[in-house]
């Protein structure tokens, strides 16, 4: 069975060399990293919905104090900002409550619940 491209050692799994394992120093360096694309990410995504939002609700103040040219835009505007101060809302109350403290839980607990559903209808463990 010598094909090309087919390592002898790959048959025997009990031959794979040592995983390297990450130093303390690498990992700090990749956390750094991934705040710092984070940061990035964010401003590249934030400063232009900023830019859209005030632009808007500088229109939506104009309105209010009496500038009725653009006085179409009032319900959109209405609705945009309330949409937005109800997402705001559920963030809050998503970091309040704990939400994001570990994202991973709730697939551990999806496959026990599975496992033990199963166990109790007779079907695999």
């Amino acid at each position: 069975m010598n094909e090309p491209g087919f390592l002898q050692e790959d048959a025997f799994p009990g031959n794979d060399p040592p995983e390297k394992k990450p130093s303390p120093t690498d990992e700090a360096k990749s956390a750094r990293f991934r705040t710092r694309l984070t940061i990035v990410l964010a401003v590249l995504i934030l400063v232009p919905s900023m830019y859209g939002f005030v632009g808007k609700f500088y229109e939506f103040v104009r309105i209010y104090r009496g500038d009725w040219e653009g006085s179409f835009a009032i319900a959109p505007m209405l609705n945009y900002l309330l949409a937005s101060g109800g997402f705001l809302c559920l963030f809050f109350w998503a970091t309040a409550n704990r939400m994001f403290h570990d994202i991973e839980e709730p697939k551990h607990a999806m496959l026990d619940n599975e496992q033990r559903l199963d166990q109790q209808l007779g079907g695999k463990p």
